[in-house]
C-alpha cells in the first residue's frame, strides 16, 4: 500500500515549503492540469507552484499518467467544490494511481462573463461554459432570459472557442485568468450565485517505483512516504475499503474516536469494478505521529483496505 500527506498550509508555509521544491529539482517544475490553460486548475498551479510550466491535459487520466512517467513532476488537480461536492473520477484516480498527495489550496471561485473585445452584453445569446459553471449561475440566466446556457467542456475551453471564432453573439463562462489568456472582455463580472464558492486543489507528486502498487495491501507504515511529508504536517486524507459485516463502520471509526482523533471529513463512493461495494474517504485532523499511526494499524485490522493519500499541514 502506498501512503501520503494532506492538509491545508499557511500560506507562508506553502509558499516555503513549495520553495524548497524547486530548490530540490533545481529546474522549473512541470505542472500538469486538467483543462485548458486560462482554467481554474491553471490559476490554482500558479498559486501553489509560483512560475511552473504548466502542462494542459485533456483528460484526468492523462494528468495521472504524466505525474507517474515521470513528464510532468507534479499535478494540480479539483478535488472538491464547496456547493457541488467531490470530483469523482479524482477521487477514484488517487486511490487507484501512484501519486501522493503534497499540499492543499482553496480558491475562491467567481465567474464572468466573457467575450471577444468588440462585443456588448446587449448582443449576447449564447453563454458557453462547463456544465458545474452553468448551474452555478443561475440567477445570472434567470435575469436575462434572452442569454442561452450551452455546455461545453472547459470554463477556460468556452472563452478560447468565443474569442478563437470571433462568435459576436456568444460569451463563455470562466474566470479572470480566462479573459488574460485569451485577450478576452469582460462584460460581467462576479456572475456566480453564491460568494461562498470555493473549490479545493491537490498538489499530487509520484511515488517511488518502489513503493506497493496502488490499492494493494494494507501496509500503513510511515516509513512508505515519511520523505514525501512536509514540515508541519497535521491533516491525513486515507481511503478504505470495510468488509461488509455488522459492525464493520462503528469499528472502524472507532480508532480515532479513541484516540481523541477529529475527522473533518467522511464520504464514501462506489468501488469501481465491484458493484455495491464502497470505500471510504476520511480527512482527520493528524499528522505522522504515534496516535495517528496507531489508529491506523487498528484501522488495517478491521478493513480489508486502507491506503493514505496524503499528511499535511491543515490552514
Amino acid at each position: 500500500m502506498e501512503g501520503g500527506i494532506c492538509g491545508w498550509l499557511h500560506p507562508n508555509t506553502l509558499t516555503n515549503y513549495l520553495a524548497k521544491i524547486k530548490i530540490m529539482t533545481m529546474k522549473m517544475i512541470k505542472a500538469a492540469i486538467q483543462g485548458e490553460r486560462g482554467s481554474f486548475s491553471h490559476e490554482a498551479a500558479e498559486q501553489m507552484l509560483p512560475r511552473c510550466q504548466v502542462i494542459s491535459c485533456a483528460r484526468s487520466a492523462e494528468v495521472f499518467d504524466r505525474v507517474e512517467n515521470g513528464s510532468a513532476n507534479a499535478a494540480v488537480i479539483p478535488i472538491e467544490n464547496s456547493l457541488a461536492g467531490t470530483v469523482a473520477e479524482h477521487a477514484d484516480l488517487l486511490v487507484a494511481r501512484g501519486v501522493f498527495i503534497q499540499a492543499e489550496f482553496r480558491l475562491r471561485i467567481v465567474h464572468n462573463l466573457i467575450a471577444a473585445p468588440a462585443t456588448s452584453l446587449k448582443a449576447i445569446r449564447r453563454a458557453f461554459s462547463h456544465p458545474v459553471a452553468l448551474d452555478q449561475c443561475r440567477d445570472f440566466f434567470r435575469h436575462h432570459p434572452q442569454i442561452e446556457p450551452i455546455p461545453f467542456y472547459d470554463t477556460a475551453g468556452s472563452v478560447k472557442h468565443v474569442i478563437a471564432e470571433n462568435l459576436p453573439d456568444a460569451a463563455g463562462i470562466a474566470g479572470r485568468h480566462a479573459a488574460r489568456e485569451y485577450s478576452g472582455k469582460i462584460l460581467q463580472a462576479g456572475i456566480e450565485d453564491d460568494k461562498r464558492n470555493f473549490t479545493r486543489f491537490l498538489l499530487i507528486r509520484k511515488l517511488p517505483a518502489n513503493k506497493i502498487k496502488a490499492g494493494k495491501g494494507n501496509d500503513v507504515s510511515s516509513s512508505q512516504y515519511q520523505h514525501l511529508i512536509p514540515p508541519g504536517a497535521n491533516k491525513t486524507s486515507i481511503a478504505f475499503k470495510l468488509k461488509n459485516q455488522p459492525g464493520a463502520l462503528f469499528k472502524s471509526l472507532s480508532v480515532f474516536a479513541l484516540r481523541d482523533i477529529s475527522l473533518s471529513k467522511i464520504e464514501s463512493r462506489p468501488l469501481r469494478g465491484r458493484p455495491w461495494e464502497y470505500v471510504f474517504y476520511v480527512d482527520f485532523l493528524r499528522g505522522d505521529d504515534e496516535p495517528a499511526r496507531n489508529a491506523l494499524r487498528h484501522l488495517a485490522e478491521v478493513a480489508e483496505l486502507v491506503k493514505v493519500l496524503g499528511i499535511y499541514p491543515a490552514v
